[in-house]
């Protein structure tokens, strides 16, 4: 996977590869020698407020769950190419979860069976309570 490519965030967003802003440095993580010479480190940008692939519901959730830019950072792989592929699917993952709708509860009664079991059952409780009881202490 090519960081040309669009990101596709979910069936309905998909973010054209230009409005992508990648930056590359050294990486602090795993490679050696490698480390000091590669720009294996990758910064993925996504400007939220400035997008004109977002609808205004879009933009809207966006803005309010992630603020106006998302960055994603990743350094844990020793190839940049790999590195850009994770970055690209933690700012897909970060703008999906962001995106979702939580679904509204609608508020419900108890049945009357659940009641009526609820009741039978702390009645029982009470029961067994009492028969644990010592008897009371006839005063004649």
């Amino acid at each position: 996977m090519t960081g040309d490519d669009d990101l596709r965030v979910s069936a309905r967003l998909t973010i054209p590869a230009s409005e992508l802003e990648w930056r590359f440095s050294t990486s602090s993580g795993p490679g050696g020698q490698h480390v000091n010479t590669a720009n294996t480190r990758v910064e993925l940008r996504f400007d939220v407020a400035g997008s004109p692939s977002l609808s205004a519901a879009q933009r809207s959730r966006l803005l309010e769950r992630v603020g106006s830019k998302v960055r994603v950072v990743c350094q844990s792989e020793r190839s940049q190419a790999r590195n850009r592929a994770v970055a690209r699917d933690r700012l897909a993952a970060r703008l999906a979860d962001a995106l979702v709708v939580p679904r509204q509860r609608r508020p419900t009664r108890a049945t009357r069976a659940s009641v009526e079991r609820r009741l039978e059952t702390k009645s029982r409780q009470s029961q067994r309570k009492q028969q644990r009881r010592s008897p009371p202490l006839d005063a004649d």
